[in-house]
């Protein structure tokens, strides 16, 4: 995948590769998918794992599942913004991952991983700025 250029406004996504995409995560759990950018955010029970943007699937990724995306050659999500490179925590879904559930589900698997860590992440952040707010400085 090259660098996408332009806003992240990506054109309309075929509603074929939206139904494929949740049939291939179905085994993860209960699915839910929402518009945006002009492309779709998917959700397993409510956490967010995958994007759908430039017609490729995009999953969560983070410092200890990126090794295994790149090791597949899978390239992260990257477009240019105001002149500038961009990129999110996802990476395309390897190739042959797209032809089945079941290829699918370790990089799945990895993509909640990914978003339980940065679930538990933002929430630690938000335990501490209360904690710093409760006990100011003296």
């Amino acid at each position: 995948m090259g660098l996408h250029r332009g806003t992240l406004y990506i054109c309309a996504m075929p509603n074929e590769l939206l139904q494929h995409c949740l049939e291939l995560l179905s085994p993860l759990g209960s699915l839910r998918s929402r518009r945006m950018f002009g492309g779709y955010g998917i959700y397993v029970d409510e956490l967010f794992i995958a994007i759908i943007a430039f017609e490729q699937l995009y999953l969560k990724a983070d410092d200890q599942t990126r090794m295994r995306f790149e090791a597949a050659a899978c390239a992260p999500f990257r477009y240019e913004r105001q002149g500038q490179t961009a990129s999110m925590s996802y990476y395309a879904a390897p190739e042959e991952a797209m032809e089945s559930p079941a290829l699918m589900l370790p990089w799945g698997r990895l993509a909640i991983e990914a978003a339980l860590r940065a679930n538990a992440t933002k929430a630690d952040k938000g335990r501490s700025k209360i904690k710093a707010r409760s006990h100011p400085s003296r």
